[in-house]
């Protein structure tokens, strides 16, 4: 069984040029997401909130790329909006993979990989992060109607700049 992962052919194919450029873009994809939403998306508040697309992004790549590369993706983009987040400890480092994750799995099951499609799973990546960052807010301050009320608005305010991180994976699948 092991020998299977021993061979050289095995190795080859994961060094190829082709999936070195690919993981470039979606680092790039990555830093520019981050970029977007800590000096663009944080200066404009309508009622209050601020638009939140990393969970948009996450649900992009997992859907485009698969569950495994989507966890790594999240993974990835949950250090780092950890590191961006000053009230956050490890919320999207755990949370950003597990939304890849299901994301990838229903897509390659159960939906189609299209806009419409997209759009359904960034709207659920979307209000799944905001219900849980509510759930972190009453735990210290009392569950109340207000929170719940911030966390909708942020998924309506998110869904249409979600938009913008559905192309370039889109684009960059075969």
């Amino acid at each position: 069984m092991f020998n299977r992962f021993l061979r050289k052919d095995l190795f080859k194919d994961f060094l190829t040029l082709r999936r070195a450029r690919r993981v470039l873009w979606y680092a790039l994809y990555l830093f520019v997401v981050l970029i977007v939403q800590d000096m663009v998306l944080t200066q404009i508040r309508p009622g209050g909130v601020c638009a939140f697309i990393q969970p948009a992004a996450v649900a992009a790549v997992g859907m485009f790329e698969g569950a495994i590369p989507g966890v790594v993706f999240g993974l990835v983009m949950g250090i780092f909006t950890d590191m961006f987040t000053p009230h956050t400890v490890v919320l999207y480092t755990i949370l950003f993979p597990i939304l890849a994750f299901g994301v990838g799995f229903i897509s390659q099951f159960f939906l189609n990989r299209r806009f419409m499609g997209y759009m359904l799973s960034a709207l659920a990546a979307l209000l799944i992060t905001a219900l849980v960052q509510s759930l972190l807010v009453s735990l210290d301050s009392g569950l109340s109607f207000s929170v719940l009320w911030t966390a909708i608005l942020q998924t309506l305010w998110s869904l249409p700049m979600a938009v913008l991180t559905y192309f370039p994976p889109a684009r960059w699948i075969e």
